[in-house]
């Protein structure tokens, strides 16, 4: 997860109007003013209550301020939170299919749990107090033993023989110990107010049981909401599929098919056989070349055919078949038969007439052969033309030089048609798998579950406080309660030695940032502590020029250091400095391992102010690596830090 762009207008710490464009790395946000509120802002958005405290965020409360954030969520979508500061807001996301944003909720309530669930936001508290690092988070910075019981560290009750008892009554020079201003004392509340602090109590009592309530319900909608990521994870395991089939259809819509541009439907066979067709071509006007000059050479040899009438033979025959004729008529008896005769002399007559034709038929036949191989060469060519003529408009069609060209132009349809045809069979097999089957029929069932939770939610309350507050604030109230009725319990609060005026040690950290890296990561704190050990040394060593070499943690999550003349000793008993010191390791070290499996943006406002200026340039570099692992966002107007930075942003 990384930010992409914040907008705002008429937001504290920021100008007046702005949008501005995040990258990932580590990247300085110089403010208009000593400090903005970048942190606040994104768990505004992030994180809407629903209940308007937004609206302190504003710049002036003439006119209503809005802010935009858009962000990649964990599982790369890319979300809009857009809201008017002490107003609502909506939640848009974008469609990587059309790249513009769709409305997913403009309900507070569906927004974070939308966030929570499919986006992958961690809860509040896991993100404010492990990636917002602040000024103000530092143990330094801290009430000194507000809602801890007092130490363990081998305080005893003081009836030492003479020294003075300890005043509830404030005296010159130092004040009493109900006094708000006695540093590291719990305070002592007067006797009068224990029925109202009691009655309070039972408030708070019966809010720790409806927050219970309620953190369990949300435990099992967060877990549902898991359940539900994990199934709408496998059934989008199709989009790819799916998308890449939409691509493959579209390309295969948009080759051209023979129909398409006029052409015959086997348009690749014909140029295929087109090499073919030009031989055979070639290969039949080659013999009717062959045959037509044997013709010509036949029609030269052949002699002219002299006329009939010229046939002496002929003539002859029919002179005597005449004369025979005309003697038959002309004698009388027997002598009339020479008449017959004219029959074999007109017969011969009739032989060389007909033979006469004969020349004349085979001389004609041979003399028109030119003609019949013109018609037949034309037949060929007409032949040829018929086949081809689609050949050549193909080849004008797709601007190619050769047939050749032509199969790859509209084989690339069928290739398509092929991968369609595939991609089908893989969807289709992918969505009769038995998972994908079971996780679509499970999530409607689960979802109707959430929505049963959320309705239990929404009844007994969707806005309470996190249970640990009110567990402290119990705490602290029973402390007071107790210390109000027996004051003489602040008497194990000292230290036998130790004076008056000396201060509570600083609450130790690690337990909160242990236990929290533990929720993030879902393990157990034995595993985060084995995991931040070595690391965190290391970085606490660097910060305190290897005054340190050691850090351990109990089963607890209290630290002990130890320091490089080999003493251990409690966190707590460090200079307050060396503890804002270990703090700011064991936060960048809780970053650099959860980045490794969850990216979260890291948010650091002014949380280094006080820390000694020699050591800042090595801050800077630490925090650069960070960059290298997630996005960093530092807002300082330090010049030092934008030397370091990959990018510099103007808020």
């Amino acid at each position: 997860m990384n930010f992409v762009e914040v907008a705002v207008q008429n937001v504290r710490g920021f100008s007046p109007t702005g949008r501005f464009a995040f990258k990932s790395g580590y990247l300085v946000l110089k403010p208009p003013a000593e400090s903005s509120p970048l942190a606040g802002l994104a768990l505004a958005l992030l994180y809407a209550d629903g209940r308007g405290g937004d609206a302190a965020l504003a710049a002036s409360s003439q006119k209503p301020g809005k802010a935009a954030l858009s962000f990649v969520g964990q599982d790369n979508v890319t979300y809009r939170v857009l809201r008017e500061l002490g107003g609502g807001g909506s939640l848009h996301r974008l469609n990587p299919t059309t790249k513009q944003p769709e409305l997913v909720t403009q309900d507070t309530t569906d927004a974070n749990q939308f966030l929570r669930g499919q986006a992958g936001l961690p809860p509040r508290t896991s993100f404010e107090q492990l990636f917002c690092l602040q000024a103000v988070q530092l143990p330094s910075r801290r009430p000194r033993g507000a809602g801890r019981a007092a130490s363990t560290s081998g305080l005893r009750a003081m009836s030492t023989p003479g020294m003075p008892a300890l005043r509830t009554q404030s005296s010159p020079g130092m004040p009493g110990l109900h006094s708000p201003s006695s540093p590291g004392m719990p305070a002592v509340m007067p006797a009068s107010d224990v029925p109202a602090a009691e009655a309070k109590l039972k408030e708070l009592e019966r809010e720790y049981v409806l927050c219970k309530e309620v953190d369990n319900l949300q435990f099992e909608v967060d877990g549902l909401n898991s359940q539900v990521f994990d199934l709408e994870s496998k059934l989008r395991s199709t989009e790819g599929l799916k998308e890449k089939l939409r691509q493959v259809e579209a390309a295969w819509a948009a080759e051209p098919t023979p129909e398409s541009l006029g052409l015959p439907q086997d348009i690749v066979a014909r140029a295929e056989r087109y090499p073919k067709l030009i031989a055979r071509k070639d290969d039949a006007l080659a013999r009717l070349e062959s045959e037509r000059e044997a013709a010509e050479e036949e029609s030269r040899r052949l002699p002219d055919v002299e006329p009939l009438t010229r046939n002496r033979n002929f003539w002859i025959a029919v002179g005597a078949g005449v004369a025979c004729f005309l003697a038959g008529l002309a004698l009388e008896g027997m002598g009339r038969y020479v008449g017959l005769l004219d029959i074999p002399a007109f017969g011969f007559a009739a032989v060389l007439a007909l033979r006469h034709v004969d020349e004349l038929q085979y001389t004609d036949k041979v003399r028109r052969k030119g003609e019949m191989f013109a018609v037949r060469e034309k037949k060929i060519l007409e032949e040829f033309e018929a086949d081809a003529a689609a050949v050549r408009k193909a080849m004008e069609v797709f601007d190619v030089d050769t047939p050749a060209d032509i199969p790859p132009r509209l084989q690339r349809r069928e290739e398509l048609g092929a991968e369609v045809a595939q991609l089908r069979a893989q969807l289709v097999s992918m969505e009769r798998h038995p998972e994908f089957v079971e996780a679509a029929n499970q999530l409607p069932v689960i979802r109707q579950q959430i929505e049963l939770l959320n309705a239990q939610v929404t009844e007994k309350g969707s806005f309470v406080r996190d249970v640990r507050e009110v567990e402290r604030e119990m705490a602290r109230l029973k402390e007071s309660i107790a210390l109000a009725r027996n004051p003489q319990m602040l008497m194990g609060a000292i230290m036998p030695g130790m004076e008056m005026s000396g201060l509570e040690p600083l609450e130790d950290p690690a337990p909160m940032l242990i236990s929290l890296t533990a929720d993030i990561l879902a393990t157990d704190m034995h595993a985060v502590m084995g995991m931040l050990r070595e690391r965190c040394v290391q970085y606490f060593g660097a910060l305190t020029d290897r005054r340190y070499v050691g850090v351990e943690w109990d089963k607890d999550g209290r630290t002990v250091v130890a320091g490089a003349s080999g003493r251990r000793m409690p966190l707590g008993e460090l200079p307050p400095r060396e503890v804002d010191l270990f703090f700011l390791s064991l936060r960048l070290t809780v970053v650099e391992k959860v980045s490794a499996r969850v990216k979260l943006p890291l948010l650091v406002e002014d949380a280094l102010i006080g820390v000694d200026e020699a050591k800042l340039p090595l801050l800077g570099r630490m925090l650069k690596h960070l960059g290298t692992m997630t996005q960093v966002l530092h807002v300082t107007a330090h010049p030092g830090f934008t030397q370091l930075a990959d990018g510099t942003v103007n808020l």
